[in-house]
């Protein structure tokens, strides 16, 4: 059976805890070249997943002829520029989220991607492609709670480390960036529509200079979502859907354990329910519904209009929270 060689640009932590291992273990994707700024950590990593090359410049792997399609988890300054440079090398993309630092970033990015309409590029929001969300939108859109009305998510965790990516502004941190793109890309994703306005209130922390607390409204004419998100509050992470008639409920909504089935507590007027899903690892999914459109040439799961759709709300939520006012989406 025919695998996609994949190769990873940066040794970045999610890289190394989630996606190799997962990607390792795919049906259609297999890692074989890691690079780093340091050939001494790229072949470290190597070693640890038995991974075949290790390159010590990122410019080194996009190079390599034996190199299908590339996976980028750097910092968020660089999504962009280095995707852009892997479309130009003849490689496949799959870069983490956020998309890039803005939405006409994530446009540059598609005017380049048209250029080279043989190559897939997507958007790594893992989450979308668990069973748990793929059976939470059927119920939804077959009308398990009635009408769709509202929908609130929270994510958070502690990060103080002043040296993490995250808490530097230059490089595209903060919580809204790294989680708070969730909560606006699964009420999206719900509503099936983009948002007519949303309002949002930023707190940043005094030291880095990044936003540490935020919440928003997104409105969307026929219904809204509310969200938190935080750096610097104990980790929990809760979504609840409600509709006219019923409720949904999900307990572990972003980083579900693998090998666990998942439960999703549906209420409605017949009841309360626990529908549960299979524990897949959404990172082995993700990597393998991308192998399978190299493949076979076909349209990926999400496509980049969608990841620019998400940066333009989540620029708007930053205008608002500067204004103090509703920011209108055209």
């Amino acid at each position: 059976m025919k695998k996609v060689r994949w190769g990873v640009v940066s040794t970045a932590r999610i890289a190394i805890k989630s996606v190799i291992p997962a990607m390792q273990a795919g049906t259609y994707s297999e890692v074989v070249a890691i690079a780093s700024r340091s050939i001494e950590a790229a072949r470290r990593v190597a070693d640890q997943f038995s991974i075949p090359d290790a390159y010590g410049s990122y410019a080194g792997l996009l190079a390599a002829d034996d190199i299908d399609a590339v996976y980028i988890p750097l910092p968020n300054h660089m999504h962009v520029p280095v995707a852009i440079d892997a479309l130009k090398a003849g490689k496949h993309v799959l870069v983490e989220k956020p998309l890039g630092l803005s939405a006409a970033e994530g446009q540059k990015l598609e005017d380049v991607a048209a250029q080279y309409p043989h190559l897939k590029v997507m958007e790594a929001f893992m989450y979308r492609h668990h069973a748990q969300w793929q059976e939470t939108v059927r119920l939804v859109q077959a009308g398990a709670i009635g009408k769709l009305r509202t929908v609130q998510s929270f994510f958070s965790y502690t990060n103080l480390d002043p040296n993490n990516v995250r808490n530097t502004a230059e490089y595209g941190g903060g919580g809204l960036m790294d989680i708070g793109c969730y909560s606006v890309s699964l009420s999206r994703l719900l509503f099936g529509a983009e948002p007519k306005r949303v309002f949002g209130l930023m707190e940043n922390d005094p030291s880095f200079g990044v936003d540490c607390l935020t919440s928003g409204i997104l409105d969307f004419g026929s219904g809204t979502s509310t969200f938190t998100c935080s750096t610097q509050i104990a980790p929990f992470q809760r979504v609840h859907i409600f509709g006219e008639t019923g409720h949904i409920e999900i307990k572990v909504p972003f980083n579900p354990p693998e090998g666990q089935s998942c439960e999703i507590i549906v209420s409605n007027e017949t009841g309360e329910r626990v529908v549960k899903v299979a524990g897949d690892n959404q990172y082995t999914v993700q990597g393998d519904l991308m192998s399978m459109a190299i493949l076979e040439d076909s349209d990926v799961p999400t496509p980049l209009a969608d990841g620019i759709g998400n940066m333009q709300v989540l620029e708007a939520i930053v205008r608002s929270s500067k204004t103090s006012g509703w920011e209108v989406l055209v």
